[in-house]
This record gives C-alpha cells, structure tokens and sequence, in this order.
C-alpha cells in the first residue's frame, strides 16, 4: 500500500500522462475523441478554440506552430518517459512542506513555461504565475484544461496579474537585462534566473541531405524565436552552403508570414547599406561571424579548420549556449523537442524544488 505522500505523487504523475494524451489529440488538430479522453465536448472545444486563436494576440502563435508545441508537450508527458524522469527522484514519495513558488514566464514560443509548472506541481508545491504579455491566453487554457482532469491539482496553478506576492522560492526566465533585475528582486529567496541562451550547431561535412532537412527544423521551427532554435552553424572549410539552402527549400512559405517577412526586409537592408556580404535565398539571410545569435530570419554561420577548437570553445561559452546539434550532440531535428530531464541552462530544476520542501527546513 503507498504511503499518502508517495500516493500523492503517483496520482499527479498519472494526471499529467493523462494530460498528454489529451494534447497529443489538440497536435494532431483530432475531433473531441470522447470521454475517454477526460474532457468534456465544451472543455475540448475551449481549448482548440483557444489554439486557433492566439495568433491573433500573439501573430508568431500560428495554430500550426501552437500545434506542434502541444506535439512536444505530449512526447515529453508519455508515461515511460514520464517513468524514466522521475525515477531518478525518490525524494518526490516523501513526506514535505508544501510551497509556494513563482514562476516568471517568457513569451518566445507557445507554452514556454509549462515544465517549471510541471515540475512545482509535480513536487506538490503550488505556483503562482506571472505571464509574457505575449502567452496569448494558452497557459490559462492549459491549466482549465488541467482543472476538467483534476481541479484539486489546478488550485494549485495559480495565476497573477500584478506583482507576484509572496512566494518562497522564484524561477525566472527573461533577458539578460531582466536576468539582473530578477536576481536583485528575488535575492531574498531559493531562486533559477534564466539568461538569454542559443542553439547552435556543428556540422562535419557528413551529413546526410535528410539530415540537413532535420536541421531546418531547428532553424525554423517557431520562426527561429526559441532558445533552443540554431541560430549559429559552424562548418568546415569546404562546407558548400547551397547543401543548407536545398536542403531548407521545403521551408521556403515561412516568408509569407508577414512579421517574419518584416524581420528579413529590415535585415536584408541594414547589411545591404553596410556594405556586410551576405548570402540569401528568398527566405533565410545567412551571414558570416562569430556571434553566436542571430536576428530572426537570419543564420550565422562560421567556418572551422580544427573540430577540437569548436568544441573547447563552445565549452568556454556554455553560459551562452542552450543546446548543440550535431553528430556527437542532439540528433538533428530534435533541438525544440526537449525530453523532460533536459533542463533549461543545465539546472535540474526538480532537485532545486524538492530541496525547498523537505521535513525540518526552513526558507
């Protein structure tokens, strides 16, 4: 028989495996499949209603690109990866205090603060939220949507329109001019300040032509605008760049959205002036240097002769670096599909949260 805080923690995995088959029907765009599902007919309509509408709050939340963060969602909430995740905590069967943890939420890409959500309510604390201006309505959506599942487990997704409140503990995510702000504001409290971080990757000249295909998935994949989006390739000395450009074609109608289009025109034309060489095919600006983020509708792309020197250097700049794409890092296309143990900035965040609960501590 389970203990009443391990029984806990079993019921609210299983509500948020339960959630992710809920939106893995939202990804595919699927009718209301039943009751089977845990919903009702309105709470699913509400929430695909939802979905078609946050572009017009936020004009980079397309229903496709809201879509395919849903897909995300639902891989990252299968039960064995679910399993596998939170095995390696057998803290969370164990009897804590219950706290209260703000989470400060950017607005780059659809449901960017879902897993710190995730992981507080896991750890049976409760959340107070404050919210992007550019969230666009989902995460409320979401957590009704978790509410028709188990409204006990949503009281605890709270919420806040103004200042934050009193919480015992704070996880912010913002810019690194925000980062600094967060830092001094919250330095009171246990506290995750997240920075501005890029994807990158490095390519060795192997790479197949599906590969390459991949690869635009995490060049392009929510305009480029996340994290975890490349905005930076290296690549050998020989390295042909029409290889990317045919290989990113299939990608080629990402121009027609107008903010995008916006980004590449203004680009385009300020290097232009500049007199900066640039290679350009409709669609994707790419320019060399050695920075490792780039504008949006542009990719920056560098050129290596000694691979080891990459690598020494990436590791040097691992403040500034998300995640790496390449054979020997992250299969290609798998940049913006995180699994639920790869933690933003490399912070465990479940460690943090279950060290402020434990029997006998104080905040």
């Amino acid at each position: 028989m389970l203990e009443p805080a391990a029984s806990a923690h079993a019921i609210r995995s299983e509500v948020f495996s339960q959630l992710g088959r809920a939106l893995a029907s939202f990804a595919s765009k699927a009718p209301w499949p039943g009751h089977s599902i845990g919903l009702t007919e309105a709470e699913y309509a509400a929430f695909d209603a939802a979905i078609e509408a946050a572009h017009v709050r936020n004009a980079w939340f397309t229903a496709a690109e809201v879509r395919h963060a849903l897909g995300a969602l639902a891989a990252m909430l299968t039960p064995a990866d679910m399993g596998e995740w939170l095995g390696a905590y057998p803290a969370l069967g164990a009897e804590r205090h219950m706290r209260t943890v703000g989470i400060i939420t950017a607005g780059n890409i659809p449901f960017v603060g879902f897993h710190d959500l995730l992981c507080v309510l896991l750890c049976g604390h409760s959340a107070r939220v404050k919210l992007s201006s550019d969230d666009a309505g989902l995460t409320p959506a979401l957590i009704t949507l978790l509410a028709g599942l188990d409204p006990e487990l949503a009281r605890h997704a709270g919420l806040v329109a103004g200042k934050l409140g009193p919480v015992d503990a704070v996880i912010a995510t913002g810019s690194n001019n925000t980062a600094r702000y967060f830092a001094h504001y919250f330095g009171h409290v246990p506290r995750i300040i997240r920075k501005s971080r890029n994807g990158v990757a490095v390519l060795d000249g192997t790479e197949t032509m599906d590969e390459l295909a991949a690869l635009g998935q995490d060049v392009f994949r929510y305009y480029g605008l996340g994290c975890r989006n490349v905005g930076k390739v290296f690549l050998p000395m020989d390295f042909d760049l029409d290889r990317l450009f045919r290989a990113f074609f299939p990608w080629a109608d990402i121009i027609r959205h107008h903010k995008y289009a916006n980004n590449y025109e203004y680009n385009r034309a300020v290097w232009m002036l500049d007199r900066v060489p640039i290679t350009e095919n409709g669609f994707l600006l790419m320019k060399e240097d050695n920075a490792l983020a780039s504008p949006v509708a542009a990719l920056y792309y560098e050129r290596y002769a000694d691979r080891v020197a990459v690598e020494a250097r990436l590791t040097e700049q691992r403040e500034q670096v998300q995640c790496i794409v390449g054979h020997g890092h992250l299969p290609f296309g798998t940049a913006q599909q995180p699994g639920p143990g790869e933690y933003a900035d490399g912070v465990d965040t479940m460690e943090f949260l279950l060290a402020l609960g434990y029997r006998g501590t104080k905040v």
